[in-house]
């Protein structure tokens, strides 16, 4: 096969990627603000609502990421809630990222040294500024090499929608191999595809990680 052809099989699965990555955006914008507040919300003083919210992440930790694509996609339309192919990857992918950036940021923000809050209450800080000026920003660079590998899982996942009809890149392989019979080199550029992304993403985490771990 021609290098060219080969290339143009890659052009062609492009599409697939910016759906991929649209996808894994929507869910990780949605997925790690509701992950702070799960975090917060696992160690209320309020045992009903402590115990929802470990129910609702030790949920979304445990279910396959492909059930959830089936529950929302094949499931709901027999409660008459037909949602979109991107509207069910968008809800399941966020459910499963918030559920895993939740134990990263508790534990993260668990990291902290006490001696740090109770110096800030003795300044006469409240609660919430203890939080925001003191607890969130020593817990963020703990967390964020976490969860950028995360993200980098996330986006590899996407994967895992073309069950449901999404049109990223392995979906996109898929129509592409079955209308040129050339499977080998439509996968592996589909695996070309992935890499790009990830290898250097995987890279810049391995870089950022280095150099906050200097200043922790």
């Amino acid at each position: 096969m021609e290098l060219n052809t080969w290339f143009g099989y890659v052009g062609e699965l492009l599409p697939g990627l910016v759906a991929a990555l649209k996808l894994t955006g929507i869910s990780l914008g949605l997925g790690l603000p509701l992950a702070l507040v799960l975090a917060l919300l696992v160690d209320s003083r309020l045992r009903v609502v402590r115990w929802v919210t470990i129910g609702f992440v030790e949920v979304g930790r445990g279910l396959p990421l492909l059930v959830l694509l089936y529950i929302f996609y094949q499931g709901l339309p027999q409660i008459n809630i037909v949602p979109s192919a991107l509207a069910s990857a968008t809800w399941a992918f966020t459910w499963s990222a918030a559920a895993y950036a939740t134990e990263i940021i508790r534990s993260s923000l668990r990291s902290v040294p006490r001696g740090q809050t109770e110096a800030g209450s003795s300044l006469g800080l409240s609660e919430r500024d203890r939080f925001r000026y003191i607890l969130l920003p020593q817990a963020s660079r703990i967390a964020i090499p976490p969860l950028m590998g995360l993200s980098i899982i996330m986006f590899q996942l996407t994967s895992l929608a073309y069950v449901i009809t999404y049109s990223e890149v392995m979906q996109a392989a898929y129509f592409l191999g079955t209308t040129t019979f050339q499977y080998l080199p439509v996968f592996l550029a589909a695996a070309f595809v992935y890499a790009i992304i990830t290898i250097p993403a995987s890279a810049l985490v391995t870089s950022i990680e280095k150099r906050l771990s200097k200043h922790l």
